[in-house]
């Protein structure tokens, strides 16, 4: 080599090492992003099942053929191979027969400080008899109209009876109800 031209040089050491900083602070941050994104999804998917739980509860009270009971209930169920806690509060409603359902749900394994808090889920519902016929007092929905040969308000046939022509009017200008069917064919 000649005197009066540059030699070429690599990186020193102390570049070298600044790189692998800048790189090293990088991907913590990348990895940081990642488990934070990963535990979200998680927490999620626990959220959604959790919801699940709360939703069988307030079913389960539904297909039950008993009202359930005004207060408090806590207790465990099974969910994608898992155990989930949930709490149970039922209060009356001003509706007479209808109750207010409220379901919390988290899973088993979770410790929470207060009993009140920590939960993923609270999903409300209700249940009851309000138009059902147990208590006796079913809304009258204008089935004295469907009754063969009564008239209706205002002198016109009900529904399934044969109309009659006024005096007054030709049957070409009568106007004609259709008849109510009130047979049932069964499953085929």
């Amino acid at each position: 080599m000649s005197a009066g031209s540059a030699a070429p040089r690599g990186f020193t050491l102390i570049e070298v090492l600044v790189a692998l900083a800048i790189v090293a602070i990088g991907m913590a941050a990348v990895l940081g992003t990642l488990t934070s994104s990963a535990d979200t999804v998680v927490y999620l998917r626990d959220k959604t099942f959790a919801n699940w739980v709360a939703l069988n509860q307030i079913a389960t009270a539904r297909l039950s053929s008993q009202q359930p009971s005004p207060g408090k209930s806590d207790g465990d169920s099974e969910l994608a191979g898992r155990k989930w806690h949930w709490h149970q509060e039922v209060t009356a409603t001003q509706v007479p027969g209808m109750v207010r359902i409220d379901v919390s749900a988290r899973p088993a394994d979770v410790t929470v400080s207060n009993e009140d808090n920590g939960w993923y889920s609270t999903v409300s519902g209700m249940w009851g008899d309000a138009v059902a016929l147990p208590r006796g007092d079913t809304p009258d929905w204008g089935s004295q109209l469907l009754t063969p040969g009564a008239a209706a308000p205002g002198g016109t046939a009900a529904q399934g009876t044969t109309p009659q022509t006024p005096a007054n009017q030709t049957p070409a200008t009568q106007t004609v109800q259709p008849v109510l069917n009130t047979t049932t064919q069964g499953a085929r």
